[in-house]
């Protein structure tokens, strides 16, 4: 099979739409990993992921073929870097904000793959540790709390780009936090009184 047979089946399972692009894992942890690193190779990815270089070439010429994700400067040679797309005419943080809905998607998807297939988990598996609440907080004190959540998830990050320090039985778990102020409906978003 050529690296064109894979592209027109890609292209078959994709049909043309940055949902099912988004569904696929090996692109998720791409993008996640370019967003927290900034430039990597395909090897260097397969270092960090447990992937082959190969799959994540593969997955890399993907996602910038599909706009996501583009070759970074470099002095030439057979490496080639990659990084988030860089949008020259968005200065204003509408990159940041487009990549920021697409991890939200990715978090939304997620959670909802979750629940129509909690069932087929382990049974140990079958639960789900969600909560929410609502606290009256500063600017300063919401920064504070996400401090804090940063510090206690600090311990179990390196295992994501460490197999080896996985203990048996450890799946990747979300860790999903949204601080964000509970702002006033606005007259006529629908309030039907």
């Amino acid at each position: 099979m050529t690296a064109d047979d894979l592209d027109a089946q890609d292209d078959d399972r994709t049909a043309g739409t940055d949902e099912k692009l988004r569904e696929h894992e090996v692109r998720t942890a791409l993008l996640d990993l370019l967003a927290k690193v900034g430039t990597v190779t395909a090897t260097q990815a397969a270092s960090w992921l447990g992937y082959s270089s190969g799959l994540c070439s593969f997955h890399l010429r993907q996602l910038a073929r599909h706009g996501y994700i583009e070759e970074a400067p470099h002095s030439g040679g057979r490496v080639r870097p990659w990084r988030l797309k860089q949008d020259t005419t968005a200065a204003d943080g509408h990159v940041a904000e487009r990549f920021g809905d697409l991890a939200r998607g990715l978090e939304d998807e997620s959670w909802q793959r979750w629940l129509t297939q909690r069932g087929e988990a382990p049974s140990e598996w079958r639960h789900e540790e969600a909560f929410s609440g609502v606290a009256y907080l500063t600017p300063e004190e919401m920064s504070a709390v996400a401090d804090v959540i940063r510090r206690a998830l600090a311990p179990y990050q390196d295992r994501e780009h460490r197999p080896l320090a996985r203990p048996d039985g450890a799946l990747p778990v979300a860790l999903i936090t949204r601080l964000f102020p509970l702002l006033p409906h606005a007259v006529g978003d629908g309030d039907q009184g």
